[in-house]
């Protein structure tokens, strides 16, 4: 199967117990299904995000003719999408009123072993597996 592959990069508050919090939302069964059903229906496959401290670390695989800025226009538009930011942002140490694509800075890969090809982090890492 061909993906495209997109890291990204969030901070948090530090706040052990904001932490905590923003923890126990993404817990199994506790994400809104509105917003995995929104993921979903702009292309998104599957989503993981990892935690050091402060730091977030997002790892999204997608379609393989993926529009980061088009699908995440597009998930904005989505139900219970707006209220979910709302709900996140006391957490996240971002601009008010940002958007998800607005807070979650895309990283650039700068290795990876047997690498054939380098990509824009925009454009995704281009995967098969």
């Amino acid at each position: 199967m061909k993906f495209k592959r997109y890291c990204k990069t969030l901070q948090l508050y530090n706040d052990p117990v904001l932490i905590e919090r923003y923890i126990k939302a993404h817990a199994k069964d506790q994400v809104w299904p509105e917003i995995e059903q929104g993921m979903n229906e702009v292309g998104i496959l599957d989503m993981e995000i990892y935690i050091h401290g402060t730091t977030l670390f997002m790892i999204m695989d997608t379609v393989p003719d993926f529009d980061h800025d088009r699908a995440f226009k597009e998930l904005a538009k989505k139900p219970k999408q707006k209220e979910w930011e709302v709900l996140m942002a006391q957490f996240q140490k971002t601009p008010e009123g940002a958007s998800a694509d607005e807070k979650w800075q895309l990283m650039e890969r700068i290795y990876e072993l047997g690498q054939k090809e380098e990509f824009k982090a925009i454009h995704g890492q281009k995967k098969e597996c």
